[in-house]
C-alpha cells in the first residue's frame, strides 16, 4: 500500500471536525464525485472574526479524509487572512508529507478553503466555485493552463505523471497529454522532452477510476444480492486492497470470493495484471 505517515493514518482513521456547521459563515465545495474526490467545508466565525469552528465532509480516499481533517486543525483559531495564507504544502507538511500520487488531495483541500472564504467575502452569493481563468487544457477533469502552468511552478515539476498527482489533469483520457508536455516544456526550458505516455497506457488514476466502476456495477451488487459487500481501501499499482462487508466480512468462504469474484471481475474490466487482496 502507499506509504503513509502515522499522522496521515491518525488522521483517516479518527477525522477530527467530520460533519456539517448549521448555518455556516462560509461553505466551500470542490472536487465531483464522479471523478473520485469531493469536499465540503463549512466554517463559523466568532465575534472577533476568527474561525470559531470548522467541519468538513468528503467523498475520497484516505489521503483525502486525512487532508481535510488536518486543515480544520490549521485554521481553527485563525483569522481569515491568517488562514487564506494555509496552502496545500502547509496540509501535506502538517500530515508529515504525504505520497505523489496522492498530492492532488492537499490541493483540494487548499482550494475548499479558498472557496469558503469566498463564499464569507461575497456575502453568501458566490456559491459555486470560482470561475476559472484561463484555457481548459484537460476536459475530463477541467483543468485550465493557468492551474497546471502554477502546480509546475509552485512544485516544481517535470513530467506528465507529477502533474497528474498535483492537478489531476491528463488522469483520464490521456487525450491532454501532449498539451501538459508542451507547458512543461514551456516553463521548464525543456529541449529534448521525454516520450509522451500513449493512452494505450493507463494512468494510476485511469485504473483506479475502472477498478471503482467495475466494484460498482458488477462485483458490489453480486455480494449485495447475498447480503454481503465491498469498499475499495487503496491501490497500489497493480494490487487492489478491498474490505468485505456485511455476511462477507465473516464468512468462511471470503477468500475464495475475493479471488473467484473480485479480482475475476477486476481482471476481465481492468486489468490482467491486477491482484487483489484483504485491507
Amino acid at each position: 500500500m502507499w506509504d503513509y505517515t502515522e499522522k496521515v493514518r491518525d488522521h483517516y482513521l479518527h477525522p477530527r471536525n467530520v460533519g456539517e456547521i448549521r448555518n455556516p459563515d462560509g461553505v466551500g465545495e470542490v472536487g465531483n464525485i464522479t471523478c473520485g474526490d469531493a469536499l465540503r467545508l463549512t466554517f463559523k466565525l466568532d465575534t472577533s472574526g476568527k474561525i470559531a469552528d470548522v467541519k468538513f465532509k468528503t467523498f475520497g480516499c484516505g489521503s483525502a479524509i486525512a487532508s481535510a481533517s488536518v486543515l480544520t486543525e490549521l485554521v481553527k483559531g485563525k483569522t481569515l487572512d491568517e488562514a487564506a495564507k494555509i496552502g496545500n504544502k502547509d496540509i501535506a507538511a502538517a500530515l508529515g508529507g504525504l505520497p505523489k500520487e496522492k498530492m492532488h488531495c492537499s490541493v483540494m483541500g487548499e482550494e475548499a478553503l479558498e472557496a469558503a472564504i469566498r463564499f464569507y467575502k461575497s456575502g453568501g452569493k458566490e456559491t459555486a466555485p470560482a470561475v476559472k481563468e484561463g484555457r481548459i487544457v484537460c476536459t475530463c477533469f477541467n483543468v485550465t493552463e493557468q492551474e497546471i502552468e502554477k502546480a509546475i511552478r509552485e512544485h516544481g515539476l517535470h513530467t506528465i505523471e507529477d502533474v497528474t498527482n498535483f492537478t489531476k489533469a491528463g488522469g483520464s483520457c490521456g487525450g491532454c497529454h501532449g498539451e501538459i508536455q508542451n507547458i512543461l516544456n514551456r516553463i521548464n526550458h525543456t529541449a529534448t522532452p521525454p516520450p509522451v505516455r500513449t493512452a494505450l497506457r493507463m494512468t494510476q488514476i485511469q485504473k483506479i477510476d475502472k477498478i471503482r466502476e467495475a466494484l460498482e456495477k458488477v462485483v458490489r451488487p453480486h455480494l449485495q444480492s447475498d447480503g454481503g459487500d465491498c469498499e475499495l481501501i487503496d491501490v497500489d499499482g497493480n494490487t487492489v486492497y478491498v474490505q468485505f462487508k456485511g455476511h462477507c466480512s465473516g464468512c468462511a468462504f471470503s477468500e475464495l470470493t475475493l479471488v473467484q469474484v473480485v479480482e475475476k471481475q477486476l481482471k476481465e474490466r481492468v486489468s490482467q495484471d491486477l491482484v487483489v487482496k484483504k485491507a
